[in-house]
């Protein structure tokens, strides 16, 4: 018998836009997605307290990475008023799928690579007997299509999608690269955006 599809909406760079997580969260509701997944930027220059709030009232769980424009501190605030996850900080697993990933905060427009690459090796060998992994990064990976944009993609991240080649591989940060698709190895790749996308694994 075949395993069931683990349908998720991810989505990134709301930058505190409560009416896009508002139709967001109808397209969860709609599709019936398991989960919501978010790549950063989750607040603009001004910290929506409420940006989670329509998810959590559709009954959706929601875990998510803090990008650049997301303070730690308002990270933290997030996942305690709305129970949401910081793959950023802490694997996490639903069902048969372990969720890992990789944060910006704090203004961060590129990572330490070494700790980057080290910290998704240790949330990986917590997931890697699981079914399905999703990795996340605000960031781009090195050498993907993001980078048309001119700016370039993390080495730390993109070393972790070659060694560990999770399923599937989230991002965001380059505005116009949102809906871009590529393959690495069997890791499907996506840039994601405000528009979000439901993606079944």
């Amino acid at each position: 018998m075949a395993k069931k599809k683990f349908k998720i909406l991810a989505a990134s760079d709301i930058e505190g836009d409560v009416s896009a997580t508002r139709k967001l969260a109808e397209k969860a509701d709609k599709e019936n997605v398991d989960l919501v997944v978010l790549a950063g930027d989750l607040t603009g220059w001004v910290e929506g307290e409420e940006v989670l709030k329509p998810f959590v009232d559709k009954g959706k769980k929601v875990v998510f990475v803090p990008g650049n424009h997301d303070s730690s501190e308002f990270a933290g605030f997030l996942s305690k008023l709305y129970g949401a996850k910081n793959v950023g900080e802490h694997y996490v697993r639903y069902e048969d799928v372990g969720i890992f990933g990789i944060g910006s905060p704090d203004g961060a427009l590129s990572l330490d690579e070494d700790k980057t690459f080290k910290k998704l090796k240790k949330d990986f060998k917590m997931v890697k007997d699981l079914e399905k992994k999703i990795m996340v990064s605000h960031l781009n990976a090195a050498g993907t299509k993001s980078e048309f944009s001119g700016i370039g993609g993390s080495e730390g991240v993109r070393k972790a999608i070659d060694e560990f080649q999770p399923d599937l591989f989230l991002s965001g940060h380059i505005h116009e690269a949102e809906g871009l698709k590529e393959k690495i190895g069997k890791t499907k790749v996506v840039n994601v955006g405000k528009k979000g996308e439901v993606i079944e694994i």
